[in-house]
């Protein structure tokens, strides 16, 4: 960090700023100049916020040198984070992962059909909230504990993953016992208690970028999870709020390769969610791949026409056995793979 005065700035005002440097337990590195004098701050872990030298006299500027985060950050760790999941699978390294099913759990016979479908299609996980937030009070919100044993039910017939989410503090614990991958919606990025109880369950995170989040902010986020001793985040861009309704969300599709690089965190795709439109979702779903994504979350129902919550942007088992196809294809012109549903263990996640 870098503290810049004006030109009219006093000698009392440098000391000022230097003295309280030092009060944080940091470096104060004067540099001085013909037209510009500054003073850097050295040894800031993070502990130094700039925002306290703003208002002091004679300061001009602060310059941020550093990024705000760091375990998330490439310069941590240079090589991609490969996330190890039960039954083999992985996510960050060449094989896509690729997580498919309903919105939410609405029934046994509805989670069970579009659970095989998916499967035979070639998806490895399966998602589905048990929990949903929702804007309406009103809108259907999941069917809870039964809606996580339905879950807990299909996973040992069908050797899928489960992906489901977790709103709260107090749904945690449960969400944590079924899941093997615990998803953090766009709505609870910011809910940094949830973060901090998601990263000490150790399980892989599925970390949604919010609405209206910037870069930063959303690995600010994942940076709560890791502080917790917990490395294996996912981050998901699923859409930013735009002033066009014409779709539901903005897909971001810059963000997946700019994420890459300053990040080694693994980086999956919601064209579902990103666009709000059956219609949509295979074309994007085909440019994430190509942009290049180390996974796809896709909303898949077997009746979207009779779904509780996003049927509308939910495919037919048909389109979806289709959108695969289409992956594998573009997955091999990038030398990657396609995660097979043959390689998870029938076993229960431990």
């Amino acid at each position: 960090m870098l503290i810049l005065f004006r030109p009219d700035a006093s000698a009392t005002d440098e000391q000022r700023v230097v003295a309280l440097i030092q009060e944080s337990g940091c470096e104060a590195v004067p540099i001085p100049g013909l037209r510009r004098r500054a003073v850097a701050v050295a040894g800031n872990d993070g502990r130094v916020d700039g925002a306290r030298f703003a208002a002091l006299p004679g300061v001009e500027e602060i310059v941020t040198l550093t990024k705000p985060y760091r375990m998330v950050a490439r310069e941590w760790r240079s090589d991609p984070t490969i996330i190890r999941l039960p039954g083999g699978m992985t996510v960050g390294g060449n094989p896509l992962l690729v997580v498919a099913g309903p919105c939410s759990v609405e029934s046994e016979t509805q989670i069970r059909r579009t659970a095989e479908a998916v499967k035979q299609a070639g998806a490895v996980a399966l998602r589905a909230g048990a929990f949903k937030p929702r804007t309406s009070p009103y809108a259907f919100q999941g069917l809870g504990e039964r809606g996580l044993e339905l879950l807990a039910e299909v996973r040992r017939d069908t050797g899928l993953l489960i992906v489901t989410e977790a709103m709260d503090d107090e749904g945690l614990d449960q969400v944590a016992r079924v899941a093997d991958i615990i998803q953090i919606g766009a709505r609870n990025m910011q809910n940094y208690s949830l973060l901090k109880r998601a990263g000490r369950t150790g399980k892989p995170i599925l970390l949604k970028r919010g609405p209206t989040a910037s870069v930063t902010e959303w690995l600010m986020s994942a940076e709560y999870v890791m502080a917790e001793g917990n490395p294996n985040v996912i981050l998901c861009e699923r859409g930013i709020r735009g002033a066009d309704a014409t779709t539901r969300n903005v897909f971001d599709l810059n963000v997946i390769p700019a994420v890459k690089q300053i990040s080694h965190l693994p980086v999956m795709a919601d064209p579902s969610h990103g666009t709000g439109r059956r219609a949509l979702v295979r074309p994007m779903a085909r440019a994430a791949v190509a942009a290049g994504a180390d996974g796809l979350l896709i909303e898949v129902h077997v009746q979207p026409d009779q779904a509780l919550s996003d049927g509308a942007q939910s495919l037919y088992p048909e389109q979806f056995s289709l959108l695969m196809e289409e992956v594998r294809g573009i997955a091999a012109v990038l030398d990657r793979t396609v995660a097979g549903a043959a390689a998870i263990a029938a076993s229960p996640s431990t």
